[in-house]
């Protein structure tokens, strides 16, 4: 590890805003905050939203200024690149804001019933070999269920076609209501501005891939409680370029 990755680490320690939960530690130390979210860290009854994935934490920052009224969790296991985002907030005095370094296969553990009402995923991997490791696989959305509110939000925001023709197959497939769908964010008209407000913000990545001449996907939808969710049986083209630490793969190839 370079010395500017330890430096980063070593000051996230000091950080008031991160807490620290790796693999290494998860089965030896109790996350003690589970379900005190509100009370101990936020000092509010102000709704909780969660990015997975949230990598520098951009995103976790601009949608906690945008609203101030709600509580944001960026969680992502690479801590140095979400030191960007943490350092940021603390320097802004945001106190909406708070990141959780994780791995996401274990985010049930530090939430508890009924104490997150949406979730972001932005810019997922899609995780084209493996469906139970997709954020939005079935998968993830049971473990989702064990702390989001009943008919909680999930917003997907991607320049996959991949993971949101997935994701589009496994919420036809199970009948979650659907709020919102567009294949091409920046230019669909019927978005409401309202929701443009909402998807104003472009990471750096989202920028890189816009120059490109990418289409950003995005799709709100609901998670119900109730139900049991099974896998769609459907064959999905693989992305065909190549985007952030994805390798290139044939438009012949299709996986479930």
């Amino acid at each position: 590890m370079g010395k500017g990755k330890l430096a980063k680490f070593a000051e996230m320690e000091t950080f008031s805003n991160v807490f620290q939960y790796p693999f290494s530690v998860i089965d030896n130390v109790p996350f003690e905050q589970k379900g005190r979210w509100r009370k101990d860290y936020f000092h509010n009854d102000n709704p909780i939203v969660l990015e997975l994935g949230c990598g520098r934490g951009e995103y976790t920052v601009e949608l906690a200024k945008l609203f101030p009224d709600k509580n944001f969790i960026g969680i992502d296991i690479k801590g140095a690149r979400m030191w960007a985002g943490a350092k940021l907030a603390l320097q802004e005095n945001l106190s909406n804001v708070a990141f959780l370094r994780t791995n996401i296969e274990f985010i049930d553990r530090f939430f508890d019933k009924d104490e997150v009402q949406e979730i972001w995923l932005t810019f997922s991997d899609p995780q084209m070999k493996n469906v139970r490791k997709r954020l939005t696989g079935t998968a993830f959305m049971d473990r989702y269920k064990r702390f989001l509110v009943d008919n909680g939000i999930i917003h997907l925001k991607t320049d996959s076609n991949f993971l949101f023709t997935y994701t589009q197959a496994m919420v036809k497939h199970n009948q979650l209501p659907v709020k919102i769908e567009t294949t091409d964010l920046y230019h669909d008209r019927n978005i409401d501005d309202s929701t443009k407000q909402l998807l104003s913000i472009q990471t750096y990545y989202e920028k890189m891939w816009l120059e490109r001449g990418l289409n950003i996907k995005y799709m709100r939808f609901l998670l119900p409680q109730e139900g049991e969710l099974t896998e769609p049986d459907v064959e999905i083209p693989l992305d065909e370029y190549r985007s952030y630490h994805r390798s290139k793969r044939s438009e012949l190839e299709t996986s479930k």
